[in-house]
């Protein structure tokens, strides 16, 4: 049976990359996305919005979709604050997430984290975890977490401290074993492609995958 998928944060490095995927898929016939600027992609199936996420009601029939991917996610250097990166990376997502509930999708997807937990008494994780936590509650027939470790991928824009962690963290990749396989780097692409897989397989309810699920389910 076709289904229809939103895309949120298509621009960004698995966003990016998923939205190659879907437009692909034969299962979907219909990909939207909701993007700040134009995107110069094209297809018979893409549907493209451009907006702003702080006027997200304005797009409601959007959220009439199947399965709705979740890649928003920004950096406390680009953000510049607590109070923008917390909008970005949990205020967007939540009500984005309660939209598409409210709307009938069936499947909710969203990249947080390694690390990811309310508790944590770190900002950037402590937020991945407080909005893992009240998505968990939303009645969706499947949720899919993707907790990835360090991503691998051309940005548009330059991160020094990703670059910096390729660099130290390559070389000993193969270090990364056992309880530790987890913390290894994985591809953007990879990430993509477990998203759309794990949405085409069978509904579970909470799912969440981390660096190891993804290499393995890529390999």
């Amino acid at each position: 049976m076709s289904r229809s998928a939103l895309v949120l944060g298509s621009t960004g490095l698995v966003g990016r990359e998923l939205l190659k995927l879907l437009l692909k898929e034969d299962t979907y016939n219909n990909v939207a996305v909701l993007t700040r600027r134009e995107i110069v992609t094209c297809h018979p199936k893409l549907t493209k919005s451009v907006g702003n996420l702080d006027e997200l009601e304005r797009y409601r029939d959007l959220f009439k979709a199947d399965d709705i991917y979740c890649c928003l996610g920004t950096i406390m250097k680009k953000a510049k604050s607590r109070e923008n990166f917390r909008r970005v990376d949990y205020e967007y997502p939540l009500q984005a997430a309660n939209m598409a509930c409210s709307s009938g999708a069936r499947r909710f997807l969203v990249i947080s984290a390694i690390g990811a937990n309310k508790n944590s008494p770190f900002f950037y994780n402590r937020v991945k975890g407080e909005l893992e936590s009240e998505l968990h509650s939303l009645p969706f027939k499947s949720l899919i977490v993707i907790r990835p470790s360090l991503l691998l991928g051309k940005r548009e824009e330059f991160r020094f401290g990703e670059k910096l962690g390729e660099k130290i963290t390559l070389p000993l990749e193969n270090l990364f074993q056992g309880p530790f396989r987890k913390y290894r780097p994985v591809k953007a692409s990879d990430v993509a492609l477990t998203m759309v897989s794990a949405a085409l397989g069978t509904d579970k309810g909470f799912q969440v995958y981390e660096s190891d699920e993804i290499l393995r389910s890529t390999e």
